[in-house]
């Protein structure tokens, strides 16, 4: 506390010199080495089972350096050197995770721990990472309690049985967490939905509220007439959010009893007016809630300035099948039917009840009526009334037909809209598609706008656009003239932004290019792919042992 200039330690001499922090330091340095000579060793941990076998195929090994450089995060070179032109790895791990899915590779066994490290700080990483860590990847993850996530929602020792095991399924279904549980009426459901639902059905009745919301919730995968019973009966449910599944499940099935009632009264509310002079609609909503309705998952009370009428009005016409409003309009198709006049100021609430069942019940007719033609102002089609519904809409549409719909869309109003369409297209994007934004890229280049007003939608390329599109780019990557009317600096920085693009693009075309290598020769894999726990036994050629620490 004070210091050796103060108190010399206790019998110790400070030699010679009368060096007393010498002393003291040469005191504990004899102390500590007794003390470790001293202790007796502790009994040993017993060893964990030994990793499970993965069959699937080894990664080519310039796909496995691929893989280390995306995990660590370092950047790719790019051509100009400079740091703002490099590709951002981030953005493309994803991609090559499920590309190597893909292939049916396998985790290198030395990347597990980094591949479950980056799995848990992202959540959108961790469906295809741990399906590329596979068995291995769930043992190692029971070894350290950082990776418990990946243990959430497989079955007990990190696996689900098979579906077709029926002892092992009920064990599982009646003993495990809910997790596990929600996992397993998920793959049982896209098995065999007959058997998910019996499997529900037999413990419907004692399950908590909020776990049978997740469980009905599950029914989705494979909806089909056969639920309807089921459902039917979950209208009753005394909670209101499982009713409103129910009665939402119900509604996607055109052929329901509650798509029948709700077509009742839909039809009841809208018709056309015959009278006037120029065909329309005529809209008379709801007057009341009644039980009946509630019953079928009509909300009654609406949000804060919402009319009731008008609440219920879209709530009956949402819910109604589509297949009801040809016979109620002479036999009119749903282009037609969407531009008759609608009177007294229904139009905007009755077509957005059509397109919300149009996108439920994935009707692309009614999609492609009410989206209307791209060159319609950017916010508004003929029965939607923002970009949110349109892409809703759009997604609706076979892939090709939805590329082609947004690259019109681009083609007549550049950029600055097309954000949430261009996020519900296929990737990769279509030539037409890719072309179109591309063009609207250099057309905003040229205009001397600064790139970080299109930085969205030039992320969005980078990640989407087909690989070999790189080629048709170059010309676009160097640094324009700049004149009084662009903005200072803008040339420099599309420059930039234009070789990020390429160099993504040619980085993601090496990918590919690195996955498909042929697989490497039968044999015994390299040491750092022995598997946890296992290393070479030195001097003894190829072989391996396993080894404790």
């Amino acid at each position: 506390m004070l210091g050796t200039d103060r108190r010399a330690p206790g019998g110790f001499a400070g030699g010679d010199g009368g060096d007393l922090p010498g002393a003291l330091l040469d005191a504990a340095a004899v102390h500590t080495v007794r003390r470790r000579a001293g202790l007796r060793p502790g009994p040993a941990a017993p060893l964990p089972e030994p990793a499970p076998a993965d069959p699937r195929g080894r990664l080519p090994e310039a796909a496995r350096r691929r893989l280390d450089q995306l995990l660590a995060g370092r950047a790719a070179p790019s051509p100009a050197g400079r740091r703002g032109a490099a590709p951002d790895l981030t953005e493309l791990l994803p991609q090559w995770l499920t590309l190597a899915n893909r292939h049916g590779f396998k985790a290198p066994s030395a990347a597990l721990p980094a591949l479950l490290d980056a799995a848990r700080a992202r959540t959108d990483l961790r469906p295809q990472a741990l399906r590329l860590a596979g068995a291995r990847g769930l043992w190692l993850a029971r070894q350290n309690p950082e990776w418990r996530f990946a243990l959430r929602g497989s079955g007990a020792g990190g696996s689900l049985p098979d579906p077709g095991d029926e002892k092992g399924v009920r064990a599982l279904w009646e003993e495990g967490l809910f997790a596990e549980r929600v996992a397993l009426l998920a793959a049982v459901r896209a098995e065999d939905p007959a058997a998910g639902l019996a499997l529900l059905a037999g413990t419907w009745s004692v399950e908590r509220a909020e776990d049978r919301l997740m469980f009905l919730d599950s029914l989705r995968s494979g909806l089909s007439d056969a639920d309807e019973e089921f459902l039917e009966a979950a209208l009753g449910d005394r909670s209101r959010n499982v009713r409103a599944t129910a009665a939402e499940l119900l509604s996607a099935l055109p052929r329901s009893a509650l798509a029948g009632r709700m077509a009742g009264r839909a039809v009841s509310c809208v018709g056309l007016d015959r009278t006037a002079r120029t065909p329309s609609v005529v809209v008379e909503a709801p007057h009341e809630c009644d039980a009946a309705m509630r019953r079928d998952g009509v909300v009654a009370t609406p949000p804060a300035g919402r009319g009731e009428r008008s609440w219920w009005l879209g709530q009956l016409v949402e819910a109604a099948p589509l297949s009801c409003w040809p016979p109620r309009f002479g036999g009119r198709g749903p282009e037609a039917i969407v531009a008759l006049p609608v009177g007294d100021d229904w139009q905007a609430e009755l077509h957005a009840g059509w397109c919300r069942a149009a996108v439920r019940q994935r009707d692309a007719a009614w999609s492609r009526a009410l989206l209307g033609a791209p060159s319609a102002p950017p916010a508004t089609g003929p029965g939607t009334s923002s970009l949110a519904e349109r892409a809703q809409l759009l997604s609706t549409l076979p892939p090709a037909e939805r590329a082609d719909w947004v690259a019109s869309f681009i083609a007549a109003h550049g950029l600055s809209e097309a954000f949430q369409l261009l996020g519900v297209c296929e990737v990769p994007w279509a030539a037409p598609l890719g072309g179109a934004v591309v063009d609207a890229l250099d057309i905003a280049r040229e205009a001397g706008s600064y790139p970080w007003s299109f930085s969205g939608v030039m992320g969005l390329a980078e990640r989407c656009l087909a690989p070999e599109s790189a080629r048709h780019l170059d010309s676009l990557t160097a640094r324009p003239d700049e004149t009084d009317e662009v903005s200072p600096g803008a040339g420099g920085y599309w420059s930039e932004a234009f070789q990020r693009l390429v160099s993504t693009l040619r980085l993601r075309a090496a990918m590919h290019a690195e996955l498909a290598e042929p697989p490497p020769a039968p044999g015994l894999p390299p040491a750092r792919d022995a598997g946890p726990g296992y290393r070479p036994v030195p001097g003894q050629g190829p072989g391996y042992r396993p080894v404790q620490g």
